[in-house]
């Protein structure tokens, strides 16, 4: 039986149950203001055909006042403009859960990306050795962040999982309460998470989805590809940065970094626990039941009570597992067999530790760091005139200081709270295996120093060959292209060297997207990413060493997201492909990993992405001289038209003024400050890539995943060599993915809600010059692709935007209004009571907008 098309799926099992749905939802009565539900569709319509008639947001509002209101007072305008804000908010939550329920339904999991399709292919091209020897050594991690875009609390995190159940289900009853809970459940936080809040959010997703999602592809993998036997490699690895990333977040302190490591510890044990007493119930037989029952109880005091004890090492809990298998093969015909190599393969993929705490720190805070430190420590550890010495001769030092720092001889502040996190990562090794905590990752890296600094603060806490990957990550567009210089002369330092020998001969390296493109543009960034892994796939080779990259790619296009298994499928054999590292958060965690089903699906497309790179295509995506040539012509052409766009002297004003930037901080949804440092002026360096991306994002413009991709197109275009760009596009899957990703943030793009900025005295000019960019983008994007209009390859997905957009659209008007009220109260400067009023609405609607985008930030 042929399959509907996958539009036709979406629109049957996803707008179609949304309209019936939403029309429960808009009649519950949650209070006392009547008519809200009936108000909010005609509020909408005035919206969409107010934007058509170019009638700016407060115009709008006012509009439906005139129209539907009973000569109401600004206080009971203001009210239910709330109100809406309130609908809005849980109407995008009943979107995502029917599209979580029907996530199955509209995407073919068994597929291309999936494993049965991948294994399907293997079969027909004669690769299934080759793809044996691969998945032998190759790895994904996803890794959960701490960046604060995840505006769901966890009560209503709840309420989705169990309307996906109830969708599926059909179950009316059961949604119309749920549907009622929701309308009373709170969405905004009155205080600001502590990162131990964040991390305990987060843990969700591996208790409950990751656990189940991992094993079984990893179970997949090893009874269909490999008939059974064992893998002998993690195909899945998790990562986790909440409590361990200490860069900008003060909040983050050694405690709380231990009381992380602990809840996860006894997370996974409490999943393993669960696990036996499933297993005890089907192994009553003699000889094994009671081996069980022992391992029930360990469990049981290890994961349950308050002791942090060891009742059960993790070897002698394999041990037992595989007595309990070789009796069961001698004795009892091999009964739920594979429910115990299930348990097994759990403990191979989880260990103790279940996910790796990574721990995080900004080099300028290394640097300031080891000023204090040579300052207090001993005279034989560093030497007081140590910032005097040449770099060559600071670099010896730090190559080989070994020694004992004690966190108690500093006082309060960086350098007690860096060394004392150093003692932290090995009491975590100690209870947690050495997978709990081994990786030290430097942000903002970009030199040797960078590195050697906290390689010698390892080894100056009595950790002589410390077992921990200490990881650079390059951020900057000056940076990546310098990397592969830095990594050289590290693996020319024989104290480097022999530490990376002993570590497996193994580097890691991260590679940001998202200060990149906030420093050099969508293209630049992106293509300054390409050659750098390039280059440092080249020099590491060189010298022995494999080479992993760790992308902080987040959600959306400009950070690095969009079709992550597309880019990843794409990069072709100059670029080391042993693992595919990524940071994973936010709403992106929700909606790529929330259900079991998705999170399956999308891990199973990062593992194909690189098998399809490494076994399938090796030679398929190996750019050639012409098309690498074009690549750089357009990424500097977009380079110095973003460099002068972010130079002009309205830039910075316009986030300030302009967007809802400020208004980040204010929504507590987050235990980091949105900027670096203090200062009350806007820097653009320390200002966090999550709020400069996300306000963009609220006003629908989404500058960084597009300003300068069409001047660039254009130029080639008026020089006759459009041709190039084309070929490049038909070429390169490289090039293709970053054009289907800008498209997705054109998409998401809304310029009629801001048409209003370009009569602005201060700032009409520059909101022309940004709209001119996105017409010129949109133009150029459907020329060399050939599509009627934007994402045409993908219609489920644009149906999924434009619903999700139109959801939002009133939510989006009242926040653009109420920012225009900020902006007239300013300017009076009276009446700091309805100031604050129309603060806290813009405050309260950024919640809806992001949820709704999915990827946004």
């Amino acid at each position: 039986m042929n399959r509907e098309p996958r539009l036709d799926r979406f629109n049957d099992n996803v707008l179609a149950k949304y309209q019936v749905y939403n029309s429960i939802f808009l009649t519950l009565p949650y209070d006392d203001i009547k008519k809200t539900g009936a108000l909010l569709p005609l509020f909408l319509e005035i919206c969409e055909s107010g934007f058509e008639q170019n009638k700016n947001p407060s115009e709008i509002v006012e509009r439906f006042f005139q129209k539907y209101g009973e000569d109401p007072t600004e206080e009971e305008k203001v009210a239910l403009l709330f109100r809406f804000i309130q609908y809005i908010e849980r109407q995008v939550v009943l979107f995502d859960a029917i599209e979580d329920a029907s996530f199955p339904i509209v995407n073919n999991m068994d597929g291309r990306g999936t494993l049965r399709s991948v294994k399907e292919e293997a079969e027909a091209t004669q690769k299934l050795d080759e793809l044996k020897k691969f998945l032998k050594r190759f790895k994904v991690r996803p890794t959960l962040t701490a960046h604060p875009t995840q505006f769901y609390p966890g009560s209503v995190l709840g309420i989705i999982t169990d309307l996906d159940k109830a969708i599926q289900k059909n179950d009316l009853t059961r949604i119309k309460q749920l549907l009622a809970q929701l309308g009373k459940t709170p969405f905004f936080k009155k205080e600001k998470p502590t990162p131990l809040d964040e991390a305990i959010s987060l843990i969700w997703y591996f208790e409950n989805v990751f656990y189940q999602s991992a094993s079984k592809i990893h179970n997949y993998i090893q009874q269909n590809i490999f008939d059974g036997e064992d893998i002998g490699n993690q195909v899945i690895n998790l990562g986790f940065w909440p409590g361990g990333d200490r860069d900008g977040n003060p909040f983050v302190t050694t405690d709380i970094t231990l009381q992380v490591a602990q809840r996860l510890r006894k997370t996974i044990l409490l999943n393993y626990y669960r696990d036996v007493r499933k297993l005890k119930r089907r192994l009553t037989f003699r000889g094994v039941h009671e081996m069980v029952g022992e391992i029930e109880s360990a469990l049981y005091e290890m994961a349950v009570t308050p002791k942090d004890v060891i009742k059960l090492k993790l070897e002698d809990f394999k041990s037992k597992l595989h007595q309990i298998k070789d009796v069961l093969e001698e004795k009892h015909q091999s009964l739920f067999i594979d429910d115990v190599n299930d348990l097994l393969n759990k403990l191979d993929l989880f260990g103790y530790h279940f996910a790796t705490l990574d721990i995080r720190q900004d080099s300028r805070i290394h640097q300031s760091v080891l000023e204090e430190v040579v300052k207090t420590s001993p005279s034989e550890l560093y030497p007081d005139n140590f910032s005097k010495l040449s770099e060559e001769e600071q670099v010896k030092i730090l190559s080989t200081v070994k020694g004992k720092l004690d966190p108690d001889s500093f006082e309060e502040g960086m350098a007690k709270a860096t060394i004392s996190s150093i003692y932290a990562m090995k009491e975590i090794q100690k209870k947690n295996g050495e997978a709990g905590a081994n990786r030290y990752i430097i942000s903002n890296c970009g030199s040797v120093q960078g590195v050697l600094q906290p390689f010698a603060f390892l080894r100056s806490c009595d950790w002589e060959e410390p077992t921990v990957d200490v990881i650079p990550l390059f951020e900057t567009v000056p940076d990546l292209q310098d990397a592969h210089n830095v990594m050289e002369q590290l693996y020319t330092n024989p104290e480097y060297k022999a530490h990376l020998e002993r570590r497996g001969n193994k580097q890691t390296i991260m590679l940001g997207f998202s200060d990149g493109t906030k420093d050099g543009g969508y293209l630049m960034a992106n293509w300054s990413i390409y050659k750098a892994k390039e280059a440092l796939t080249k020099i590491s080779r060189e010298y022995g060493i494999k080479v992993v990259f760790f992308d902080g790619r987040g959600g959306p296009p400009a950070r690095g997201g969009g079709k992550t298994h597309q880019f990843y499928a794409s990069l072709g054999p100059t670029i080391e492909n042993e693992e595919i590292q990524i940071t994973v958060q936010g709403q992106t965690i929700s909606s790529n990993f929330g259900t079991r089903d998705s999170c399956t699906y999308n891990l199973e497309q990062l593992v194909s992405a690189g098998i399809s790179n490494e076994v399938f295509n090796p030679e398929k995506n190996r750019l050639r001289e012409d098309d690498r040539q074009t690549m750089t012509d357009l990424a500097e052409i977009s380079y110095e038209t973003y460099m002068d766009f972010k130079k002009h002297p309205r830039f910075i004003p316009y986030l300030e003024k302009m967007s809802t930037l400020k208004y980040y901080a204010k929504t507590n949804i987050g235990s980091r400050p949105s900027s670096r440092n203090k200062s009350a002026e806007l820097n653009l360096s320390d200002l966090r890539a999550i709020p400069f991306v996300g306000s963009w994002s609220q006003l629908k413009q989404n500058v960084p995943g597009f300003f300068g991709v069409g001047t660039a197109m254009e130029a080639l275009d008026k020089k006759g060599e459009f041709d190039r760009v084309k070929q490049l596009y038909e070429n390169s899957d490289f090039f293709k993915t970053l054009l289907e990703n800008s498209m997705m943030s054109l998409t998401k793009s809304f310029f009629p809600l801001t048409a209003y900025m370009k009569n602005d005295p201060e700032f009409g000019e520059f909101w022309e010059l940004i709209h001119e960019e996105f017409e010129r983008t949109k133009k150029m994007l459907l020329k060399v692709t050939g599509y009627n209009t934007l994402m045409q390859n993908q219609p489920a997905g644009r149906a999924s935007i434009q619903a999700r957009e139109r959801i939002v659209l009133p939510l989006l008007t009242i926040q653009q209004h109420a920012l225009r009220m900020v902006q007239q109260l300013s300017k009076e400067n009276v009446d700091d009571e309805r100031l604050e009023t129309y603060e806290k609405m813009v405050t309260r609607s950024l919640y809806g907008n992001i949820n709704a985008s999915r990827n946004s930030a």
